[in-house]
């Protein structure tokens, strides 16, 4: 049954509970630790962690956010910062861990090398605040989706996470205080009109999360705004390097040469790339439908490749 408006108060109170009690069932050494709301709530439910962050050298907006959580939290915080080299000599390690050439990319990066910081400092078990978005609402495009609750039950059937993957690559075993089973199916029946709401002129995701840890964090960081993490990682910017390596004549070629819809030259590189560590594109299965971008094999039902990426993001750019 969906939790009622009229439960605002008590659910704020249950809701701080219920997460306290799932990140104890969820510990961890560690903690990636972006300074977002969701690392910054595992955080202070822990009390006692590592915590690790990664920026690239002068770009990110995460870095004020992640100094200053660490700060009120008192957590002994470990900021790595790398350099566009570092960050662009790891790319074929991540395609091939992944074994994907979806443009996110940039994002996975964040969180191979904060796992591996982790791992050189003898860290066995990572939090971090995955989950979140997915269960509360926090993307902003969310909002803007007219069934938004089709849409989320889709998501929560077929969502998975590059941390897991990398995690599992590294010898690291990820804990997911979001996606504890018992917190995962009561954030579930949650409304959505306390996941998205206004507050102070302006419409927020993960409303109630907010609500239910006032008090706890300072508004700063309890009211900051959704930042993607290769965004607040400042891992963007290797977006328009990795675009200046392929040429136009390169990516000419390659649309004519390869079964695959790229979408622009930083797809294209890593497909490249793709086929150099991983190999040929796997085809579909029995009980599998075909991605009509790169013609691996999908769930059915799913609306992400996990091999090249988004094909609803591509059947946009068609129309």
């Amino acid at each position: 049954m969906t939790v009622m408006h009229t439960g605002e108060g008590y659910l704020s109170g249950e809701l701080q509970e219920r997460f306290a009690a799932a990140v104890a069932r969820n510990r961890g050494g560690g903690l990636l630790f972006s300074g977002g709301l969701d690392s910054v709530l595992v955080g202070a439910c822990a009390g006692t962690c590592t915590a690790v962050s990664v920026h690239l050298a002068s770009y990110g907006g995460d870095r004020w956010y992640a100094e200053r959580g660490a700060t009120f939290l008192g957590l002994d915080h470990h900021p790595v910062t790398v350099t566009v080299e570092e960050a662009l000599s790891v790319v074929p390690e991540v395609v091939g861990i992944m074994k994907s050439f979806d443009p996110v990319i940039p994002n996975d990066i964040t969180v191979y090398l904060g796992l591996r910081r982790a791992k050189g400092m003898g860290i066995a078990k990572v939090m971090t605040g995955d989950g979140s978005d997915e269960l509360f609402a926090g993307y902003d495009f969310m909002q803007k989706i007219p069934d938004l609750t089709g849409y989320m039950t889709r998501m929560h059937a077929a969502m998975r996470f590059s941390s897991n993957t990398l995690g599992d690559s590294l010898g690291i075993v990820i804990r997911q205080p979001f996606l504890d089973a018992e917190f995962f199916e009561f954030s579930r029946e949650i409304g959505l009109d306390l996941k998205i709401r206004d507050e102070g002129g302006k419409r927020w995701g993960k409303w109630i999360l907010r609500k239910a840890f006032a008090g706890v964090l300072p508004p700063e960081i309890l009211w900051q705004t959704k930042r993607p993490l290769e965004y607040g990682s400042g891992m963007t910017r290797l977006r328009g390097i990795i675009e200046k390596r392929v040429t136009d004549e390169e990516f000419e070629e390659g649309k004519r040469a390869f079964p695959v819809r790229f979408w622009n030259k930083q797809h294209y590189y890593y497909y490249r790339l793709y086929r150099e560590v991983v190999g040929k594109i796997p085809p579909p299965e029995d009980n599998e439908k075909e991605c009509d971008c790169c013609g691996a094999g999908m769930p059915r039902g799913a609306f992400h490749c996990r091999v090249c990426g988004d094909v609803v993001a591509w059947n946009e750019r068609k129309s």
